[in-house]
């Protein structure tokens, strides 16, 4: 499944550019997600935490972070397993930042292959329009970072938790409404 998007950060493409760069503070504004160790050679582990109605997974794995900066663009390559429920997931990420007024713009997109019970979700175009919102989540954490007045403040500064069952509701409601408007 391909999901693409596309936000504006009001930052300059160096700032942000720098903020891609910067593993740690990037996961921090993931919701659900948790650096656990950086292994060296732009490749880190970590997990990813989702509860969507009546599915939870708890995500391990690791992804290898490929940056471009000449083109300032670059490559996320993931997977990972849910042990408890057999779900399995990986996940390719294509990055682009560009100078656009007010900031800078970033593209995305991400080619998402998911197996188990995870899989469900994928096939009704419900994990598109979540990751919509998560996005939406990601972007705000990003700028209450990047406009901390200390280092400090914009370590404080975190994704809040996935809020699971009304994230689930309000992305399927949001999916039904586009379904039924192109009828």
């Amino acid at each position: 499944m391909k999901i693409e998007n596309e936000f504006t950060v009001s930052q300059p493409i160096e700032t942000v550019w720098r903020f891609f760069q910067d593993v740690p503070s990037v996961a921090d504004c993931l919701p659900g997600a948790e650096l656990t160790e950086d292994r060296g050679d732009h490749t880190y582990a970590g997990k990813v935490s989702v509860k969507l109605g009546p599915m939870a997974a708890n995500f391990e794995g690791e992804a290898t972070v490929t940056p471009d900066e000449a083109s300032r663009s670059g490559t996320i390559d993931g997977k990972g397993a849910d042990r408890r429920g057999g779900s399995r997931g990986q996940v390719k990420v294509e990055y682009q930042l560009t100078e656009a007024e007010p900031g800078t713009k970033v593209s995305i997109v991400a080619d998402v292959m998911l197996s188990g019970a995870a899989a469900q979700f994928g096939r009704t175009g419900l994990i598109s329009e979540m990751s919509n919102r998560l996005i939406g989540d990601f972007v705000a954490c990003v700028e209450g970072k990047l406009s901390a007045e200390t280092p400090e403040a914009a370590a404080d500064v975190k994704a809040a938790d996935v809020r699971g069952f009304s994230l689930f509701l309000e992305s399927l409601i949001a999916w039904i409404r586009r379904l039924f408007g192109r009828r």
